[in-house]
């Protein structure tokens, strides 16, 4: 007979992506590819006084920049910035609101110096995520959000879980594509494949 468990069939459809598609392939970024700026104006990840974004989130020696309401069209972002993103926007704070993490947002972060300390962040908090779905059971996931997902409050935990997947692989993907840009714009790397 096969197993039904929608919870089990929600963290395999991100560990999936996760282990053929999208970690692996964050292997081996450099502080250089994490921080590169392919055009002018990106919103990124940087030394704290430095940014010029309207507004700056971060408790560290980095912050991220932001600005509300968000300009349209929206600033190109960094690697730092997406990875930023996914690892605290994204996982993070659903971690602290729903499976007892500290509580966090962008403001309270302390930000990666690295791309290697960013990249231990995401595997991180990556691993809470599916350790917290998990912890749901069956039954959790047909429960309400609550608060901590505002006007979504009274959706199901489930539907929260569909969009925390759809969010981390869209953007992994973008990391990903990110990174292929730069090897395929950098003679040196491209010489070094062949």
């Amino acid at each position: 007979m096969t197993d039904h468990s929608w919870n089990r069939l929600l963290r395999e459809q991100l560990d999936w992506h996760w282990t053929n598609q999208l970690r692996g392939r964050l292997d081996g970024l450099t502080d250089d590819e994490y921080f590169r700026e392919p055009v002018d104006g990106c919103w990124s990840v940087r030394p704290r006084g430095t940014a010029t974004a309207p507004v700056q989130g971060g408790s560290g020696a980095v912050t991220i920049d932001f600005a509300y309401p968000e300009p349209d069209p929206a600033p190109f972002t960094t690697i730092a910035w997406r990875l930023g993103h996914v690892i605290v926007g994204v996982l993070a704070m659903r971690n602290a609101s729903h499976f007892g993490r500290a509580p966090v947002d962008y403001w309270s972060f302390e930000y990666a110096e690295t791309a290697s300390e960013a990249l231990a962040q995401l595997d991180a908090e990556y691993a809470a995520w599916q350790a917290g779905v998990e912890s749901l059971g069956e039954g959790g996931l047909a429960r309400p959000c609550g608060e901590a997902e505002g006007a979504y409050a009274e959706h199901s935990m489930a539907e929260l879980v569909a969009h925390i997947n759809r969010e981390t692989i869209h953007h992994l993907a973008e990391v990903c594509l990110l990174r292929d840009l730069y090897a395929h714009t950098r003679p040196e790397i491209r010489q070094g494949a062949s």
